[in-house]
């Protein structure tokens, strides 16, 4: 009789859910979730600056630092994953998500800040592996975060057009949250001063920047973890335990199974390429600000902005062009014309046609190219997010399994891959083009700026265009995903019914 009544009641909690999973999450629950992006964001942004740190400031060779860095994606490979398939798996009174979520907080918090304070007395070498390991750990902290809250869109709601909402808003948080982070160190921590007339090379500023970057991580974490938490009875939770348990290799298989998925590597492939050009371009963003605009920090601040200005341009026009184009054809387009847009500054300096230097036209002008480029960039970024969430749905139909974690721990590695192989790449262009460490702006030549110059751009542009090739194989369109969530709707009303029939449990007649 129990094992009828909790079979049931089972039964009944899972059409609850369903319902629920239906209808539109409350407003202050969406701003929480959104608000969470802040904390990728920041990492994002504070990472852009530690090869420019280590570099220019420390003293380290570009090609030590950026391949330790790199070197992390070896880490990432191995647990996000296992990260992802531990959340799926997880089963709590606060469901399987949120205890990676809230657990997660401190740690990131803790990690980050170590990262900016290297022990005395370090060789070069040496310097690198200190990087290597508390980047690691830092990394790994983050995906504790963000993979769970990531895979939370699929089991907050199965609307297909919903969900480009969803992303659109942290997208705009995550964006927000880099101008914010990046225009008030620029305005308050790196201050020029007579030692240090470059105010983004002053050591001192690093020291602020390191514990508002904590900080700032650790409460976004927590705002979306506490504000979210109420969700947790409208969410899909952890599937009941197998028969028989697998071991690790078992897993490992599962995993490797879901990773084989087309439409899935598609988003891979292009999610690779595409955070590694990102991770570049925040990386030398600072050089050419710095060394080729010759621009001051408060200028540097103000071209911030254009993060915000690009996410307020992309969020409502995201679902729109994902309506009239579909999700591919966006994400496709919007990044090609995004990264065109981006670099034809840098273009127009290389022929001798940009503004000279201190000319009131160069941050206005880098300001809307940046706004535009970004926020057509930010436009293909949120429609590949919504994307694979449609795979989840997607494998399940095909093998009965909701493995919203493994999927979105790529997603989480993918945006790792901004500040690994994204830097690692942007020390190859530094060192392709000759540049020296802890270079003064007055005494960079023309003859380095060209070298800078057509090294990036090409790396850049082929990077993205490679990475639009792999979404040519991406086969999910919106006929499909619906038919995929009916196919479902239908396979879990089976399994209920079986349920109950089990247990011995029949419908109640009047």
């Amino acid at each position: 009789m129990a094992r009828g009544a909790d079979a049931k009641s089972e039964t009944v909690a899972g059409e609850g859910r369903e319902a629920a999973a239906g209808a539109k999450m409350p407003f202050g629950a969406r701003l929480a979730y959104g608000s969470g992006a802040i904390s990728t964001a920041v990492k994002n942004a504070a990472f852009a600056y530690l090869l420019l740190y280590y570099n220019q400031v420390v003293g380290i060779p570009a090609a030590i630092v950026s391949t330790a860095i790199a070197a992390t994606l070896i880490i990432d490979a191995l647990v996000d994953p296992l990260i992802g398939r531990w959340s799926d798996m997880t089963r709590s009174r606060i469901g399987r998500r949120h205890p990676f979520i809230l657990g997660s907080a401190i740690p990131t918090a803790i990690f980050f800040i170590l990262l900016w304070f290297p022990p005395a007395g370090l060789t070069d070498v040496q310097t690198g592996i200190w990087i290597f390991a508390v980047a690691s750990l830092t990394r790994v902290a983050v995906s504790a975060y963000d993979i769970p809250s990531t895979a939370m869109v699929p089991e907050l709601t199965r609307d297909y057009a919903e969900r480009t909402k969803l992303f659109s808003l942290r997208f705009w948080f995550g964006y927000a949250g880099t101008f914010a982070f990046v225009a008030l160190s620029l305005s308050l921590f790196f201050v020029k001063t007579s030692e240090h007339p470059v105010g983004q090379l002053n050591p001192d500023g690093y020291v602020k920047f390191a514990f508002a970057g904590g900080f700032a991580m650790m409460l976004a974490i927590l705002a979306c973890g506490l504000g979210t938490l109420g969700q947790v009875a409208r969410m899909r939770q952890a599937d009941a335990p197998e028969p028989v348990r697998l071991g690790m290799m078992g897993h490992v298989r599962e995993i490797g199974t879901a990773f084989r998925h087309r439409s899935f590597l598609a988003i891979f492939a292009f999610g690779v390429l595409k955070f590694t050009a990102i991770g570049m371009a925040s990386a030398m963003a600072i050089y050419f600000n710095t060394y080729i605009f010759d621009l001051s920090a408060k200028q540097v601040a103000l071209l911030a902005l254009e993060a915000v200005t690009a996410a307020t341009l992309a969020a409502p026009l995201a679902p729109v062009f994902s309506r009239r184009l579909g999700k591919k054809r966006t994400a496709m387009w919007m990044a090609i014309l995004g990264i065109l847009i981006n670099n034809l500054p840098l273009a127009l300096v290389y022929f001798g046609l940009f503004f000279p230097i201190g000319h009131p036209m160069v941050v206005p002008t880098l300001l809307v190219f940046g706004t535009i480029g970004g926020g057509f960039i930010a436009i293909s970024l949120i429609n590949t997010s919504s994307m694979l969430a449609d795979v989840v749905e997607d494998y399940a139909v095909k093998s009965g399994k909701h493995l919203s974690g493994v999927f979105f721990s790529a997603s989480s590695f993918m945006q790792q891959c901004s500040a690994a192989l994204g830097v690692f790449v942007a020390g190859l262009v530094l060192t392709w083009s000759a540049f020296p460490e802890k270079a003064n702006p007055a005494n960079v030549t023309r003859a380095m700026e060209l070298s800078l110059l057509v090294h990036y751009v090409p790396t850049i542009v082929s990077l993205w265009l490679a990475g639009c090739l792999f979404l040519l194989f991406y086969d999910i369109d919106q006929d499909r995903h619906r038919a995929n969530i009916e196919k479902l709707r239908a396979l879990e009303a089976e399994e209920n019914a079986r349920r109950l029939q089990d247990a011995g449990v029949t419908s109640p007649t009047f």
